[in-house]
């Protein structure tokens, strides 16, 4: 792709290395900004220099925040026995949207697996535990994605909250083998929530 500018070929460069996005697009995208006002370009600009430099992950459940603790953390209406673990901030998102769990969340940062180089050690896993040995939780729902990372993931979870006395659940298969929770419809999604069983249970079934 020949470009008359540098200055347009390195913006093209900066936007393609986003998930998702081609050389084309890239392309796109930019020539669309330089046809806005200037003042909108700026805006856009200021606002991934602010998020880059100041957004915080809360201290309590690793999503992403403002402040110290995030507002689903401080807000005295959700039920702080009750956390939801998931991959990513994506799945808080899509699961809120549902307007059926009123816990609160911990957020693993990826899933286990050893093809990416991704171990345990890489995760929140550590802090996950630590809630459960200080008796801050009484049940966990594990909502990965069905996948072979995210039932690895699951189960090595398992093993170390065993005789720690916490209930664990996992979400129910109205989610599909290997879909990712964010792509779920919020109805199947939040019935998958409502409707969850016991952990043991879904190992007996694989």
């Amino acid at each position: 792709m020949d470009f008359s500018s540098k200055l347009l070929e390195n913006a093209v460069y900066e936007m393609s290395q986003l998930p998702g996005i081609g050389k084309r697009t890239a392309l796109r995208l930019v020539l669309h900004l330089l046809k806005q006002p200037k003042g909108r370009t700026d805006k856009l600009a200021l606002a991934l220099q602010d998020l880059r430099n100041t957004v915080k992950f809360c201290n309590n459940c690793h999503n992403i925040s403002d402040t110290e603790l995030c507002e689903i953390c401080i807000n005295p209406k959700r039920d702080a026995t009750l956390v939801c673990v998931v991959e990513d901030i994506r799945d808080v998102m899509a699961i809120e949207n549902t307007g059926q769990y009123r816990g609160l969340y911990h957020v693993l940062g990826g899933k286990i697996s050893p093809m990416e180089g991704v171990g345990p050690q890489d995760l929140t896993i550590t802090s996950l535990v630590h809630k459960a040995k200080n008796g801050e939780v009484k049940e966990l729902i594990f909502a990965l994605s069905s996948t072979m990372e995210g039932d690895t993931t699951n189960f090595y979870i398992y093993k170390q909250l065993e005789g720690l006395g916490v209930s664990t659940t996992t979400i129910a298969r109205g989610i599909a083998v290997g879909d990712e929770l964010e792509y779920a419809d919020e109805v199947t999604l939040g019935r998958s929530i409502l409707n969850r069983i016991p952990f043991e249970a879904s190992l007996k079934a694989n």
